[in-house]
């Protein structure tokens, strides 16, 4: 009886992770997860939340409790990064981060006595590495993405104007911009050290900014550091031929990660998943000039998810000479294989019209909930209340008519309508 009372706690934790537009399928791995970080007090509580941020006196008046137990609960749970927590002008808001990014990594960004890390990182492994569900829908399903892949800076010719760089597409901008920066111990790879799979790409280098950073630095979770060092880490991941894949926002971006092919998740999906785009591309691809290179593969070998291959060169008089071809449609833009070269035989040129980044988190999520079909869930927030649960209900099921589909689909509702009305209720 108490196996069914638990397993039916973390079914409505499940549920409503997955009435926020980045959720979690369901799975046995999720359930096992979710037991390891929060006890089945927690989940029935943290099940009651709202999505959009609140304070501990919406909590306590949520969960019917005292002010005072509200918010040391919310504190205990913000403690251990399963909550994000902000000082505003007038109270400290909370809010239930995702999954990914959010909860997930934060559990391994540091070493924690309190947790079974090893055990966790086994079930992320089983649940985002060998399961195929959560990666999917993480960044394979709609089109508006969860991250981006930034342009190796370095490798962008100064001179050339038809290669021009956007602020916003700049991750050395959003160190030096950010009003936080933080850095953490790399999920990925200290994920893959547990399983016996990690390579030796640094570990202290994931990037948190603004108030995700603020929050990992408060409770102990990240290290503060300026804008020298972070400068100096964004160089010493693109020397170890790192692609530096971020939050895919415009402004105030959250995260930066330096990632390699073989632990990061996001370039794991890229490489499955590859007809689907599941990263959004920077504006930029690499060119081969054919006649300059010499086949040695090292633009082969650096490429995380595998655009360049190795072709024949077709040379009757060197039968095994080959030279490196790229597959477009598999190309992030990053930028990593051009400084590979030693032959000059790659360089960047624009990829064409640039896609649409949006403007902050709360942008995309309003884009992936259209998307996916969960936009009801964000307008009616409190689904203890019948009359919310109804409409959320009633305008889920409108929304999946055609023509209210179709409308929302089209370019101009989805950026600049929905940009400007993000920008007018900030």
């Amino acid at each position: 009886m108490a196996h069914h009372h638990s397993r039916s706690v973390y079914d409505r934790l499940t549920e409503r992770l997955n009435r926020f537009p980045q959720g979690a399928p369901p799975s046995e791995s999720l359930y096992q997860i979710l037991a390891l970080l929060f006890s089945e007090r927690e989940a029935g509580l943290v099940a009651q939340l709202p999505i959009r941020p609140f304070t501990a006196a919406k909590a306590a008046a949520v969960w019917k409790v005292p002010l005072a137990e509200a918010r040391t609960t919310l504190d205990a749970l913000a403690g251990r990064a399963l909550l994000v927590d902000w000082v505003g002008d007038d109270d400290t808001h909370y809010a239930l981060p995702p999954p990914m990014a959010g909860f997930f990594e934060f559990s391994l960004m540091r070493v924690r006595s309190d947790l079974d890390q090893k055990a966790l990182a086994e079930l992320f492994y089983q649940y985002l590495n060998v399961e195929e569900d959560f990666v999917r829908a993480l960044f394979a399903t709609g089109e508006t993405r969860l991250g981006r892949a930034f342009v190796n800076e370095s490798v962008v010719p100064a001179d050339d104007d038809a290669l021009h760089v956007l602020d916003f597409e700049r991750a050395s901008e959003v160190v030096r911009t950010a009003s936080k920066r933080a850095i953490g111990m790399c999920y990925c790879r200290h994920k893959m050290q547990h399983v016996g799979r990690a390579c030796d790409a640094p570990m202290d280098i994931c990037m948190t900014f603004n108030s995700s950073a603020q929050a990992l630095i408060r409770h102990g979770h990240a290290r503060e550091v300026d804008v020298s060092e972070g400068l100096d880490l964004l160089a010493q991941a693109r020397d170890r031929g790192l692609v530096q894949f971020g939050e895919n926002v415009r402004e105030g971006v959250n995260f930066i990660c330096n990632c390699c092919g073989c632990c990061c998740e996001a370039l794991i999906a890229q490489r499955r998943f590859a007809t689907l785009h599941p990263i959004h591309t920077t504006a930029f691809i690499p060119e081969v000039d054919d006649d300059a290179c010499t086949g040695c593969e090292r633009c082969v070998r650096a490429c995380p998810v595998e655009a360049l291959v190795a072709v024949s060169a077709n040379d009757p008089r060197h039968p095994n000479r080959t030279r490196a071809r790229l597959d477009e449609d598999r190309c992030l833009g990053c930028g990593v294989c051009v400084p590979a070269c030693r032959k000059d035989a790659l360089k960047l040129r624009s990829r064409g019209e640039r896609r649409l980044t949006p403007l902050n988190g709360a942008h995309r999520a309003v884009l992936m909930a259209i998307e996916r079909g969960k936009l009801q869930n964000l307008v009616f927030d409190n689904q203890l209340l019948w009359s919310h649960r109804a409409l959320a209900a009633f305008f889920g099921a409108i929304l999946k008519l055609p023509p209210a589909k179709r409308l929302l689909a089209t370019e101009q509702v989805r950026s600049r309508y929905l940009e400007a009305l993000v920008r007018r209720f900030a």
